[in-house]
Parts: structure tokens; sequence; C-alpha cells
């Protein structure tokens, strides 16, 4: 049982055993935060349109400065067709290639594919559509 200095009785709370820690660290050793942008979100939708998310494509950091195109559990390859994202275990070197790339090439492909996407049968122009008539009342 860990005991406070000034009541040796009384037990130290955990919050009171994280502060102590925490003030035993000299500030020095403490690495300065880094921020990493991890995932871009591309979409011909509204960001804040009923159906933006399920039209979404997202590229994704994969590590060692590559990045993939996501859409929902497929990714997209360099020649445009989408294909099953396997376990990482499963992946051969030649299937990377195909489908990793460099930030700028994973944001122009995505940009691509974003008008191209399907739900349920409707475009991305369909769905706009369908949301400005939904918009405008009828005359």
């Amino acid at each position: 049982m860990t005991t406070t200095p000034d009541q040796p009785g009384r037990a130290m709370t955990m919050r009171e055993i994280r502060q102590q820690l925490s003030h035993n660290v000299p500030p020095t050793s403490i690495p300065e935060p880094t921020v990493q942008v991890t995932r871009y979100t591309v979409n011909c939708s509204p960001e804040d349109g009923i159906d933006s998310h399920v039209f979404e494509i997202a590229v994704e950091y994969r590590g060692r400065g590559l990045w993939a195109v996501k859409r929902h559990s497929q990714c997209l390859a360099a020649d445009g067709t989408w294909d099953y994202e396997m376990r990482p275990s499963e992946r051969e070197d030649d299937w990377l290639d195909a489908h990793r790339f460099d930030l700028d090439t994973a944001l122009r492909l995505a940009k691509e594919a974003a008008p191209k996407v399907t739900v349920n049968g409707f475009t991305v122009a369909d769905a706009l559509r369908m949301a400005q008539q939904r918009e405008t009342p009828a005359s």
C-alpha cells in the first residue's frame, strides 16, 4: 500500500500516484508531440449532405511514405480497378506495388475516381440531383 507523505496512514488514490509519477519525470525527457495526417477524404458530395458518407473515398497512410486509395474494404489499383484489400500477411509485393502510391498520386487517383462512385445504382450526379430536388419546393 502506498501512503501519502503528509498522512502516513491514508492510502494514496490512483490519481495521486499518477500525479506523483508525472512530477518525477524531468521535463527534458518528454519528447515534443508529433502531428501526422493519416487520412484524407475525397468526395463530390457536399460535406453536410445526407448521403455524403456513402460516396466518399479515403486516402489513407500505410507507412514508409505510401498511401492507399480506399472505398470500404477495397483499394484502388494504378490501372483504375478496385480490389479487395487482403490481410497484410497475404499481400504480395506486386499487389502492394499496384495499390500503394505517393501522396500526390493517391490524391489524384482518388479525385479521378470520386465522380464515378455509384451506390445502389445511383451515381454521384444522381444523388446531387435528388438532393437538389428535395431542397427545391414544388411549384
